[in-house]
């Protein structure tokens, strides 16, 4: 890390510690904001979003139809940004199969850990606040027995890391968080900071709360899966979301360099503003995108529906491929509680209907797919 990219004292300071490298110790917060017109602007914009996804999501005939593919599609995109490879249709057939038959595949077990966790943050929030305690608890969920399990999962880091390219050194990485010594007095004013009320606006503070946590980066592994995680959870408990529907991954993703160049910006030059911007775009575009992607979802739903009528058993497993789109008569068997044929005969009538297509030309094993319905989980991710 180089002291002489930071050039401002009121971000923070860099410092040498006793073993000779540079570290970066970040500003407590709050950092002084001036509110010009074009920010105002974007707050009025990602607010008005917001407002409208979470009215959308108080007025939901099932929420929970939406709710499960969404939390699945943020889990992978968010660990895709941390270089898993697993995809959306890798974990919801994986998660279709009985837990003994399960794959041991590690990215897919990291995209799983993701959903965990954000189930736990979000079960958590009915009773116990956004807090240190819980957010060690989410981290213990998301690392447990993968590749960060060595990095003391639901543990803050007694060590020093660094944020750079992959072969970085502690000497050549661009940026260096604060040293251990320095970093629990900065987690007591972050978490300060986060139950403040009425000092800003809910999305700039929200903003202003993922980058300090990047900055103090308090675990070894996984902090920008968890600070992105914490995003939703934080709006969740503040009541700017009635349901977990927004996840900025999609846009952080698309946007990768300018949001890492976002962040050191603040550390090296006090730019809260552009940061605040950024971010408030991703609000924006992210909310109107699960606006119409919840819309269209719906209107699959009711169409197919109104296909099935009161075929009972089909209308059962109609609403369990909103909730995952891959479907096997043993899966069937499972959610209906029925015999094997029974359920043959179920899957085949949405089969016939139109619904669900087989996707593996086998005679025995076979496995079908609502391929609309993935489609229109996926589109935005993959659109971008």
């Amino acid at each position: 890390m180089n002291p002489q990219d930071f050039h401002v004292t009121n971000a923070g300071k860099v410092i040498k510690t006793p073993t000779g490298y540079a570290a970066f110790v970040p500003a407590k917060l709050p950092p002084t904001l001036t509110y010009d017109n074009q920010l105002v602007l974007a707050l009025s914009r990602a607010d008005a979003a917001l407002s409208e996804l979470s009215g959308l999501g108080r007025h939901l005939p099932s929420p929970h139809l939406l709710i499960a593919p969404y939390v699945r599609r943020e889990a992978v995109l968010s660990s895709r940004i941390e270089g898993t490879k697993a995809s959306l249709s890798d974990l919801l057939i994986e998660e279709m199969e009985h837990p003994k038959d399960r794959t041991k595949d590690d990215d897919v077990q990291e995209v799983r850990n993701y959903v965990t966790a954000m189930e736990h943050g979000l079960d958590r929030l009915e009773k116990f606040p956004l807090s240190l305690r819980l957010v060690r608890e989410i981290h213990a969920h998301l690392m447990k027995g993968v590749r960060g399990d060595r990095a003391t999962p639901g543990e803050f880091r007694r060590s020093q890391n660094w944020i750079g390219p992959s072969g970085s050194t502690i000497e050549t990485a661009p940026y260096v968080p604060p040293p251990p010594d320095e970093m629990t007095d900065l987690l007591g004013d972050w978490e300060r900071f986060l139950h403040e009320r009425g000092t800003f606006p809910d999305l700039i503070q929200c903003a202003i709360m993922h980058e300090q946590f990047e900055a103090i980066h308090p675990f070894l592994d996984g902090n920008g899966r968890l600070g992105r995680l914490l995003i939703t959870l934080f709006l969740i408990q503040r009541k700017r979301l009635a349901q977990p529907l927004l996840y900025l991954s999609a846009y952080i993703e698309a946007h990768r360099q300018d949001y890492y160049d976002l962040l050191q910006r603040v550390r090296t030059h006090g730019d809260w503003i552009r940061w605040i911007q950024f971010f408030l775009a991703g609000v924006t575009e992210i909310a109107l995108e699960a606006i119409g992607q919840a819309g269209r979802l719906m209107d699959l739903r009711e169409k197919y529906r109104a296909r099935l009528r009161d075929k009972a058993k089909a209308l059962t497993l109609l609403d369990e491929l909103f909730l995952n789109p891959y479907m096997s008569v043993a899966r069937a068997e499972r959610v209906l509680k029925v015999t094997n044929p029974t359920a043959r005969q179920a899957v085949l009538m949405l089969q016939k209907k139109g619904m669900l297509e087989e996707i593996t030309g086998r005679t025995w094993g076979k496995l079908y797919l609502a391929r609309p319905i993935m489609e229109t989980i996926e589109v935005n991710g993959k659109n971008r």
